[in-house]
């Protein structure tokens, strides 16, 4: 018999061996299948609460059958699964959860190599950050895009004209019954936000990272070939159980670095700099925030989608997916790194590079821009960093100086940003405090504050905001965000009073609220920190052990591993 991890349960010829196989023969489970073979675990965030993954009971079987015609036993089972829709405050707050009940679900079960089900934004981070906890042979199954969305003869994207949409009822250049048509024409398939939001942005860097088979990430959810993938993915990892082939040797400081210039390539979320951060955490790279400045902003922008382009995810899988974007990097990109295959992207990419529509993918010697990635700042106002990202911003508000317009919380946002009397007009700097990681908590997505009527009703639609808060990746603006350290623990956003002037200069990196010194220790002296967001559970977890957005904010406790190794039997 092969000496797998899961003989610890199931090769054990005593009583405890007797529970384990037992138990397991209620299933339906033939004698042979407890005889040496590979226990490959699939961990589904399937949820009828998490949209963008309710078709995972299919995958999943898919899955299996890959298992099982490679000769291995596949077991399912469930995690917290993370609607970033529905589930409130915000899925963010519950990451760092779902992460702790991947690790403990992959290291307490007996299970050799484990096939990940991923799909909506929370749900690839977290369990990625689970499994490199564990150290085991990994695959990752990216649950794909929506179809485009089609509505009046024009293609539409979901989240990107959520905001749209929003402005236009505001403006009277949308009617609600319109806009209730425009969310079947929006979401009408299976799968993720088909624009570069924060889900596909997490497809393409779990495939830059080197944890899927090649081509995985663009694949329409709808498509048949998506199953295929699946399949695939099951028989691949039953291979890398043999071959030893764990998450560690594949997710190296190179696999990291390739990373972040395919997502400056992509134009990819900024939220992905907080979830790699996390996942380098938890596999032990010393990855800092300056490192995705230092290595993306000098990164062309190749792919023309939603919402830095005009284009959606099911053009980029037509027009050759990721991997005509890796070929089109191949002379920025670290060579030295293994990926679940079992080899090199140049070798994975061979012979399937073309690019089939220059208008969705754009080459190397004529990108659509020549800097996209997010450009990380620094100043009094954001001590330990914040991000932009230039892509989806103005080009004439990335250096600016404006009054600030202050928002002391998401409530106070809601109650005064329509009314006719808030001081405001276009120049202004808008600033919303405490929706950080403590603050909120959880970090939402609402620094794309929504501009005042009467400013949209001027025919402008773009400001500087700035918080402590993240965005969609959907979403498009001249926003700061991730202002570190955050409002609610003291850092100087907390500090920003209404009339305040502050300063933009992207080029240069700065980010500066013209206040001197001595003002702000006045201030600082005067200020109290907000009371607990809970005094039990969970969340009082969260708020005394949420690290800030510069390190990833995952919790502090969680930063590393502990391997795949269980030394106490359960009887």
């Amino acid at each position: 018999m092969e000496k797998f991890r899961s003989s610890g349960w199931f090769g054990k010829k005593d009583k405890d061996g007797i529970i384990y196989r037992s138990w397991m023969k209620n299933e339906g489970m033939p004698p042979d299948m407890f005889d040496g073979r590979p226990v490959i675990g699939i961990c589904n965030t399937f949820s009828e609460f998490t949209p963008c993954n309710a078709h995972f009971r299919t995958h999943a079987e898919s899955v299996k059958r890959g298992v099982l015609e490679a000769g291995g036993f596949p077991l399912e089972f469930p995690i917290m699964s993370l609607g970033e829709t529905l589930l409130k405050p915000t899925a963010m707050l519950f990451r760092n959860l779902a992460s702790m009940d991947a690790e403990e679900s992959i290291r307490g079960n007996p299970i050799d190599g484990v096939v990940l089900l991923t799909g909506c934004d929370k749900t690839t981070p977290s369990t990625v950050m689970g499994a490199a906890s564990v150290g085991l042979p990994t695959i990752v199954v990216p649950g794909g895009p929506m179809l485009n969305g089609k509505y009046k003869g024009t293609d539409i994207g979901s989240g990107t004209h959520v905001w749209k949409f929003d402005e236009d009822m505001k403006t009277g250049r949308m009617t609600v019954e319109d806009c209730e048509f425009a969310e079947s024409c929006m979401s009408r398939s299976i799968g993720h936000c088909m624009t570069m939001g924060t889900a596909s942005t997490m497809a393409c860097m779990v495939e830059a990272l080197g944890l899927t088979l090649s081509g995985a990430a663009a694949i329409p959810a709808a498509d048949s070939r998506k199953k295929v993938m699946a399949q695939l993915s099951g028989r691949r990892i039953v291979d890398m159980v043999k071959e030893n082939l764990t998450i560690d040797k594949i997710l190296t400081k190179e696999a990291f670095e390739n990373a972040i210039k395919v997502n400056a390539a992509v134009g990819g979320s900024s939220n992905f700099l907080i979830h790699l951060m996390a996942i380098a955490g938890r596999i032990g790279i010393d990855l800092k925030l300056e490192d995705f400045d230092r290595l993306g902003s000098n990164i062309p922008l190749l792919l023309n989608l939603m919402p830095s382009g005009k284009y959606l995810m099911e053009d980029f899988y037509y027009a050759g997916g990721l991997p005509v974007i890796l070929n089109e990097l191949k002379d920025h990109l670290h060579k030295n790194v293994i990926t679940a295959t079992g080899k090199n992207h140049h070798e994975n990419i061979t012979g399937k590079c073309d690019c089939y529509n220059a208008d969705v993918i754009a080459s190397i010697d004529k990108p659509f821009i020549e800097h996209a990635g997010c450009v990380v700042v620094k100043g009094n106002l954001a001590e330990n960093g914040a991000v932009i990202k230039p892509s989806a911003a103005t080009p004439a508000l990335m250096k600016h100086r404006g009054r600030a317009v202050v928002f002391e919380s998401i409530e106070d946002y809601h109650a005064r940003i329509d009314d006719d009397n808030l001081d405001i007009d276009a120049g202004c700097v808008m600033v919303l405090k405490y929706v950080g990681p403590v603050g909120y908590p959880g970090m939402p997505e609402v620094g794309n504050m929504a501009l005042p009527k009467k400013i949209l009703q001027q025919g402008i639609t773009d400001m500087v905001r700035i918080s402590d808060g993240r965005m969609s990746g959907t979403a498009y603006g001249t926003v700061v965000l991730h202002v570190s350290p955050e409002s609610a623990i003291g850092g100087n956003l907390a500090l920003v009073q209404n009339g305040d002037m502050i300063e933009l200069d992207v080029e240069q990196r700065r980010l500066h609220l013209d206040v001197s010194d001595e003002e702000l220790a006045e201030r600082k002296r005067k200020w109290s920190p907000p009371a607990p967001a809970a005094t039990r559970g969970y969340v009082n977890l969260y708020v005394n052990h949420v690290q800030q957005a510069d390190k990833g904010a995952d919790l502090d406790f969680l930063v590393g591993n502990s391997g795949s190794e269980v030394t106490r039997d359960s009887h």
